[in-house]
């Protein structure tokens, strides 16, 4: 049997945090990951970066009660120009749940403003959804991920 040759077509590395911090600066589409009695559950967020926060909306659902109950969460952040061109960020960090008080008060009007600049800023959060055949309530809930860590690797022609 012949051995095949592979062309190496791209490198991958490891991204500085400063590298990664831009890219996240630049996206808005991620994929959050929560966990509920060991069992990983994933959804597409918008997000606002802003310091060392990641500031969403949403409704109550399934994420919300998870991370209300394990605050313990990941966001996946890919930006891709080509197959062999790409990077992949990944936020490690907790959930803080904004609560219409007056003490987050300021915290809200932050995350709507960060958010509001973006067209559509309120989907995929905030939409009707329909679970068993009833109307979720339409109540804006706005939360933070606090980041912990931040990781990523990004991939260039060789």
């Amino acid at each position: 049997m012949r051995q095949r040759k592979w062309k190496t077509t791209m490198i991958i590395k490891e991204l500085t945090k400063q590298a990664s911090l831009d890219i996240l600066a630049r996206s808005r589409l991620g994929r959050l990951a929560c966990a509920k009695a060991n069992q990983p559950y994933i959804v597409p967020i918008f997000f606002a970066h802003h310091e060392r926060s990641l500031y969403c909306i949403s409704t109550v659902g399934r994420k919300i009660e998870w991370m209300r109950e394990n605050p313990l969460v990941a966001v996946e952040v890919d930006e891709i120009r080509s197959a062999q061109h790409w990077a992949s960020i990944q936020v490690f960090g907790r959930y803080e749940e904004l609560a219409d008080t007056p003490e987050t008060k300021d915290l809200r009007h932050l995350a709507w403003s960060l958010l509001q600049t973006h067209e559509l800023w309120w989907q995929p959060g905030y939409v009707e959804t329909v679970v068993g055949g009833a109307k979720r309530p339409m109540v804006p809930l706005y939360f933070r991920i606090h980041i912990d860590e931040i990781t990523g690797h990004g991939a260039t022609e060789e």
